[in-house]
């Protein structure tokens, strides 16, 4: 009787074991699949904005400064290797294009250009994109630190190595409320 209780307990243990651990995998496996989210669509974005800096090009031949600043950071997302990296270069990338498109401001004949007008909306819309999926992504790294973190769960994330993630967090610059002048 008492080892029909014992192995009772132990399957039931087992089970609990199996079905925590399948549960981490999955979570897991979606975060990375989140993370691939962002990844097309930061590529997105990456293949829009040499188009849209060769239009301002040419209307904007003296503003090489800024146009080389968003080629650099284009760069710099497209050669990222880590988590880390894309997540820098990437928030380095916003704050360039935000420029690029304040210098547009200061041209009417680019502003009134419709390749422009295309290639802003379509980067308008990339964004949008970008920021569900971040949306989209923490939402899945809260549920995975959550399972990981939590008891008895965090057990078994322990026993079987599960690593935490990173959020996907704006920086200071993206915090600071943008100045609107007349």
């Amino acid at each position: 009787m008492i080892l029909w209780i014992v192995l009772i307990v132990v399957a039931l243990l087992v089970i609990y074991v199996i079905s925590t651990y399948n549960g981490l995998v999955s979570l897991r496996n979606k975060v990375r699949d989140q993370w691939s989210q962002i990844d097309v669509v930061l590529k997105r974005r990456a293949d829009l904005i040499p188009n849209l800096v060769e239009t301002v090009k040419g209307y904007a031949k003296h503003e090489k400064e800024t146009l080389d600043e968003v080629i650099e950071a284009r760069n710099k997302v497209v050669n990222s290797k880590s988590t880390d990296e894309v997540m820098k270069s990437n928030n380095e990338l916003s704050n360039a294009v935000g420029r690029l498109f304040a210098l547009a401001e200061s041209y009417p004949d680019l502003k009134a250009n419709t390749n422009f007008l295309d290639l802003q909306s379509q980067l308008k819309d990339t964004e949008d994109k970008i920021t569900y999926s971040r949306q989209f992504y923490n939402d899945s790294v809260l549920k995975f630190q959550n399972k990981i973190e939590s008891f008895p769960s965090n057990i078994i994330a322990s026993m079987f190595k599960f690593e935490p993630f990173k959020f996907f967090e704006a920086t200071e610059k993206e915090k600071e409320t943008p100045q609107v002048k007349f």
